[in-house]
């Protein structure tokens, strides 16, 4: 009997996420499932972990249909994956898949993603890694139409392997099921966030700040993760966590550091 492959699921929207019960739902029609992710939404953490509190790891059930191992974690989705790894698991999982995320992960937006860091953490540690995420922030976010998507794209990753230091990115648009236009394999935009800050203050005479800001997508290619998702495609970038820039290397070797 082929064994079945052993899943490690997480995600930084929290353990009751929709989202997250979706991926969970997917998952169990491919293999042993093991959820390890946070109690609280911890979005926008990137690759935070816990050093100077204690962290807290208990078995949970949220739906008694469930044919999975589950645990809420106080930490970061990166802690998630560390615990996960070396406390909970008598082996290594063979893939780990993270979300999906209620938002865009795409551009720029995967260096902030908790989302993309667990996933990120699962490469480090040497095990296949996928954040999954739909460009829709709504709790009621329609994840039915993207299931078929994610299911094929986990099953590709198990059957092909990701090579050592790459994890995927994969995002949705917001569409319905029949007109998703299907997969794109892409490079990330090159965008960014134009902060603004609204500074208030609160009735005891203390300023405090509240971050926002506008996206704005520098980017006029066609084969980008932003005009996929713009134009009614899934997007894969194929995210690398060496950010050495080795094209700069052989340039910062001219430069004259004696005195």
């Amino acid at each position: 009997m082929e064994k079945k492959p052993l899943i490690l699921v997480t995600n930084d929207d929290g353990i009751t996420a929709p989202g997250l019960r979706a991926l969970i739902e997917v998952m169990n029609q491919l293999g042993d499932v093991i959820v390890v992710a946070p109690d609280s939404p911890q979005s926008a953490m990137g690759h935070a972990i816990t050093l100077n509190s204690t962290l807290y790891c208990s078995p949970i059930t949220i739906d008694e249909k469930d044919i999975h191992l589950e645990y809420s974690c106080s930490g970061t989705p990166v802690d998630c994956v560390k615990l996960a790894v070396n406390e909970i698991l008598n082996r290594k999982p063979d893939i780990c898949v993270s979300g999906i995320n209620h938002g865009s992960n795409s551009s720029i937006n995967v260096i902030y993603s908790g989302t993309m860091s667990a996933a990120v953490e699962a490469g480090i540690e040497g095990i296949p890694g996928i954040g999954f995420s739909l460009c829709d922030y709504s709790w009621e976010a329609d994840f039915d139409a993207v299931k078929d998507y994610v299911k094929t794209i986990t099953e590709n990753a198990l059957k092909n392997g990701i090579p050592k230091g790459v994890v995927l990115n994969v995002n949705f648009p917001k569409l319905k099921k029949n007109e998703i236009k299907g997969i794109k394999i892409c490079r990330q935009a090159k965008a960014r966030w134009i902060e603004s800050v609204d500074k208030r203050t609160n009735p005891m005479g203390r300023d405090y700040y509240w971050l926002s800001g506008k996206f704005v997508n520098q980017d006029k290619g066609e084969d980008t993760d932003e005009w996929a998702l713009e134009n009614g495609y899934v997007s894969v970038v194929p995210v690398q966590f060496d950010l050495t820039a080795h094209h700069t290397i052989q340039d910062l070797n001219t430069w004259e550091f004696d005195h």
